[in-house]
């Protein structure tokens, strides 16, 4: 028996679940509803009054159709469905009212305003507003706020419709907005004058319906018709977030996220966000080569027959760094194993075995967090390592799901049980049986600070015994964009970094800036930055960075997606996949593609569950024979989540949130 109720929506008649509310309903019909305080992710206000719709039989007034549940609908007198008119003229007077009581106080900032364009109050005016004011007295005027230097206020033109108090009070999980004084004074405010204290903040500039919250790095620099929109994929986190990069010729003007309900819903981190004046600065745009002890700048030709001349015949390496497209990841591997030599992708030490998907990717899908009934944390700081994870994690919590943590205790925004610091602690959950304690699914993530030391392995296996024992899913949180993709198509050495460096007379780095390469190896860098990895380099080959050319990436649930172009590199640099078809063919062993459809093709026949974009791939379950991990605490995988890679260390934006964060730490209490 089908528990949908029918109902009338302006004479469409449509099935719904009774526990839609009115403006859900209307959606599903296909009926647009004005709204400014509505949004599908966040609690209920009903304070906007902009989505009025008549019910029909129902009170003599419109009713607030975000605020009502269709099951509370009274059916006609003789059973008739209930009957709900969204474009009546009782409805339309009632939203002509609300827009004029919205623009009695509302600048004219129009002109001004970094929201025109794109302000959802300019065009539901259009719509509902009149060309005329019948109101004569003063505006009413705020102060403006610091939130800091991602979000930039302007109070006089809030309309009190409290999405950011809500966004930063339920996902973010902090207590600094609100909303004090009444009726006219009434006004949205930090408390004491903080600044925002989240790496999800600039979410809000998003959710602002009017241009009261604004982007300070954007601020006056672009109008939205300019800007060219390019739909591609984050790599600042191994989450794989949807986003959309806008671009104004050449230069990336911001960034901001795409929906999508099976990764980062429709937010994205601040670091996401911002890092765009990270790809102007600092930038490889010329090949180089180190003579006498300095670099000069070369030509391409020169560069690609010395590097060639540089790895004929020698003991060749080669790096992936975190910010490889599998691509070129996969064009390395083909180049570096042709020439006898060894590539490694887990240049931070990780202990990940090869070919058991189950463990370097896990058994879940970041989804399953929603309906997660417990959670357990091992070595992870999902706030640092994937703000966006971290909120799905506390949506979870405020469900009712049990979190437990095994790792360096931290606040992480919602409550959990501090179950110890380290391997011990992991150590006695597993003989003891952990029990979830409750009657749903459960969910075991390991992070990369308990994989990196020696124990690695142990400790992974140790989890995965413990996550078989518990009949809990499994998820391993990466933090390189690029690793689960290079692990896939095979980028790795028994024995890890150490073995692969081993003997190695040259080393080819393809953008591994977060290692010290040792010194007595030739070193040719391939990246897009002058990071790290530049600076021990003998020879430069400038490449794209990932808004620059078409890339895949997997992200940590193993989930391939496609980054597409939204500019093009500086000066000389080239494509990753170009640049190393070029060599192969300056070392004689050409590659058997002449363009980045060819390569994809051969990509997808050697690995097939490439192909599948958008998928998650089901991972055998293949646990990891037992070992005794070693003894102490895990450590942080991320020491600064502002600056964990060349384009965000490349970001002047990026450096200030950073200080300000090392402040915050540092910032001594009043002994009250």
């Amino acid at each position: 028996m089908s528990n949908l109720r029918k109902i009338v929506i302006d004479e469409i008649e449509v099935e719904v679940d009774p526990s839609l509310t009115l403006i859900q309903a209307c959606e599903q019909a296909g009926v647009e509803i004005p709204r400014f305080c509505y949004h599908e992710r966040l609690s209920i206000a009903g304070n906007c009054r902009m989505c009025l719709v008549e019910v029909v039989g129902g009170p003599p007034k419109p009713a607030a159709s975000c605020a009502m549940q269709v099951k509370d609908l009274r059916p006609g007198p003789n059973g008739e469905p209930s009957v709900i008119r969204t474009n009546s003229p009782m409805v339309r007077k009632a939203r002509e009212g609300v827009m004029e009581f919205l623009l009695i106080n509302h600048p004219l900032d129009c002109p001004i305003c970094d929201q025109g364009g794109e302000c959802d109050l300019q065009d539901q005016a259009m719509a509902y507003g009149v060309d005329f004011s019948r109101y004569r007295e003063p505006k009413r005027a705020s102060e403006d706020l610091n939130l800091g230097p991602l979000v930039e206020t302007h109070m006089t033109r809030c309309i009190s419709c409290t999405r950011c108090v809500r966004f930063t009070t339920e996902v973010a999980g902090i207590t600094q907005m609100g909303q004090t004084g009444r009726g006219e004074d009434a006004e949205i405010t930090s408390y004491l004058n903080r600044t925002l204290d989240s790496n999800l903040q600039g979410n809000i500039i998003d959710l602002c319906p009017v241009g009261a919250l604004v982007s300070k790095p954007y601020a006056f620099t672009a109008r939205p018709w300019e800007l060219t929109k390019t739909e591609t994929i984050d790599v600042m986190d191994a989450l794989g977030s949807n986003i959309r990069v806008d671009t104004k010729g050449r230069e990336v003007m911001r960034i901001l996220p795409r929906n999508h309900d099976g990764v980062n819903e429709e937010w994205i981190s601040d670091k996401t966000r911002f890092v765009w004046d990270g790809l102007r600065r600092q930038r490889l745009d010329a090949p180089y080569i180190r003579e006498k002890g300095r670099l000069r700048k070369a030509t391409w030709p020169e560069a690609l027959a010395a590097a060639a001349g540089a790895m004929k015949g020698r003991r060749v390496a080669g790096l992936v760094g975190d910010l490889a497209p599998v691509e070129a990841a996969f064009a390395l591997k083909g180049l570096i194993e042709g020439l006898g030599g060894r590539v490694e992708c887990r240049v931070d030490g990780a202990q990940l075995p090869a070919g058991n998907r189950a463990a370097y990717v896990g058994t879940a899908r970041i989804e399953d967090i929603d309906s997660a009934r417990a959670i357990l944390l091992v070595g992870t700081n999902p706030r640092e390592e994937a703000p966006v994870l971290n909120a799905r994690i506390r949506k979870a919590w405020l469900r009712g799901a049990k979190l437990g943590l095994v790792g360096q205790a931290a606040d992480l925004t919602y409550d959990y049980t501090h179950v110890g610091t380290g391997r011990d602690a992991l150590k006695g959950l597993t003989e003891s049986g952990f029990d979830p304690a409750t009657d749903g699914p459960s969910l075991v993530i390991v992070g990369q600070g308990a994989l990196t030391e020696a124990d690695g392995a142990a400790v992974l296996a140790q989890a995965m015994r413990l996550a078989e024992a518990t009949q809990s899913k499994f998820l391993v949180l990466h933090t390189a964009a690029a690793r689960v993709g290079a692990m896939d198509v095979g980028c790795t050495t028994e024995g890890g970094l150490t073995a692969a460096l081993d003997g190695a007379e040259v080393v080819f780095n393809l953008g591994a800036d977060e290692m010290e390469i040792p010194a007595g190896p030739v070193v040719i860098y391939q990246g897009s930055h002058g990071d790290r990895g530049a600076h021990r380099a003998d020879i430069i080959l400038p490449a794209a960075a990932w808004t620059e050319e078409n890339g895949l990436f997997v992200n940590t649930e193993g989930r391939p997606q496609l980054a597409l172009r939204a500019g093009f590199p500086p000066g000389e640099a080239k494509e990753n996949w170009a640049i190393l078809r070029a060599l192969s063919a300056e070392l004689g062993a050409t590659q058997p593609w002449d363009s980045l459809a060819a390569l994809r093709r051969a990509l997808v026949a050697a690995h097939p569950h490439l192909g599948a974009i958008g998928e998650v791939p089901q991972n055998d379950w293949a646990p990891l024979p037992a070992k005794a991990p070693g003894k102490g605490d895990f450590r942080p995988a991320i020491r600064d989540f502002y600056l964990t890679n060349p384009i965000a260390r490349a970001s002047v934006l990026m450096a200030e949130l950073s200080a300000l964060a090392a402040a915050r730490r540092a910032a001594p209490l009043a002994a009250e």
